[in-house]
């Protein structure tokens, strides 16, 4: 009886400390990323800071779906409504390049122009995730 009711004591603190492990792909730096379809996912930040997008793919793809650092993300869909959780701010990624469209004329603008058919490898993108998030 006391192991059962220790085991929901740590059920409890993990789902405390943990929230969002369990309904969505939890990023760092509290980053939402949620499946969109099959091979599609939106990442979903607090704030709407370019580098935030491609931070949280990137480590979504790495932790979560296990990919290799020189596998390619590929924006399917801007920056835009989430159609996941309705938030402003949202952007879609892919890592099968059959489901991405094709770039952007111009080439790549910036990491902030998150436009569908933009491109980078996913340890490019991990980069991202050591800038300090408060400046540009």
């Amino acid at each position: 009886m006391k192991i059962a009711a220790a085991a929901a004591l740590c059920a409890s603190l993990l789902l405390v400390a943990f929230p969002d492990s369990s309904a969505a792909g939890a990023s760092r730096h509290s980053i939402r990323v949620n499946p969109v379809s099959d091979g599609v996912f939106e990442v979903i930040p607090n704030t709407g800071n370019g580098y935030l997008f491609w931070c949280g793919a990137a480590d979504y793809a790495q932790r979560s779906l296990r990919v290799s650092r020189n596998s390619m993300l590929h924006i399917t869909r801007g920056l835009g409504r989430s159609e996941t959780t309705g938030r402003r701010s949202a952007v879609q990624f892919t890592l099968d390049p059959d489901l991405a469209p094709a770039a952007p004329a111009g080439g790549y603008g910036s990491v902030n122009s998150l436009q569908s058919g933009d491109t980078m490898s996913v340890q490019e993108a991990l980069g991202y995730c050591f800038i300090p998030f408060g400046r540009p």
